[in-house]
């Protein structure tokens, strides 16, 4: 996770220490980060749930949670991360798993790396029309 993101664990931390405190014996000690109000495992589709109702209320276009994660993993490719960091912080056991998920972006990353070396290359016009382009 990003500095800004960890940043807030604290404050999370003394909330849940409060919730805990309050909770009592009740409380189900799971040692995890994000948990119900009684400690117990937070069932991820409730966490999907309550993200698709925000989304709805926010306006924004349909999503799901999952697809944060192909985002997240689009965006560190795009922004140059190294397939094997980005395959470990998807959790993939092997890097060709990250890249055929994700063969869209890394070709159009490929494209781009295409385009940005050829600006370099000086070259006269060609004396015919490119495909697709008429004369």
């Amino acid at each position: 996770m990003d500095l800004d993101t960890t940043s807030v664990l604290p404050h999370h931390e003394k909330l849940q220490k409060a919730e805990r405190l309050r909770s009592g014996p009740g409380w189900a000690d799971t040692g995890r980060m994000f948990v119900e109000e009684d400690g117990t495992w937070l069932h991820p589709g409730k966490v999907s749930d309550l993200f698709g109702r925000l989304v709805e209320e926010a306006g924004l276009p349909p999503v799901r949670l999952h697809d944060l994660r192909h985002l997240a993993a689009a965006l560190a490719l795009v922004a140059g991360i190294d397939p094997k960091v980005v395959s470990e912080m998807l959790g993939h056991i092997d890097t060709a798993i990250t890249r055929d998920l994700h063969r869209t972006v890394l070709d159009d990353i490929a494209r781009e790396a295409a385009e940005a070396v050829m600006k370099l290359v000086p070259r006269r016009r060609a004396a015919y029309p490119r495909p697709g382009v008429m004369a």
